[in-house]
């Protein structure tokens, strides 16, 4: 956890940066709707990775994936300490009963 921590707090550092010169502070700069896009094409990009088996490929599009949701976290202020919390809260509850209590039918 602690090197997600670290590039968090590097991602959230360049929220600042010029986005002529730092592809986190483009970003930024395009909003959260972008960001979320963004995520969305690496969720895609790694579950086409996954069918095609090509191991070193799902590693380099979970990074992909990982690094993206990092920025879309810092855009809304969400930390990853955050998603620990949740994470630790649902510890020990059956995941059907978890999805059961947000309302999830699938």
């Amino acid at each position: 956890m602690q090197f997600i921590e670290q590039l968090f707090n590097t991602v959230s550092a360049r929220k600042k940066a010029d986005p002529q010169t730092s592809y986190v502070a483009s970003l930024f700069a395009k909003g959260t709707k972008k960001i979320a896009q963004k995520v969305g094409e690496e969720a895609t990009e790694t579950v086409v990775a996954s069918a095609g088996g090509n191991k070193q490929e799902i590693v380099a599009e979970s990074a992909d994936l990982l690094f993206h949701l990092l920025v879309l976290w810092a855009a809304h202020g969400i930390t990853p300490d955050d998603v620990a919390a949740e994470l630790k809260r649902r510890e020990g509850t059956s995941g059907i009963a978890e999805k059961a209590s947000r309302g999830h039918k699938d």
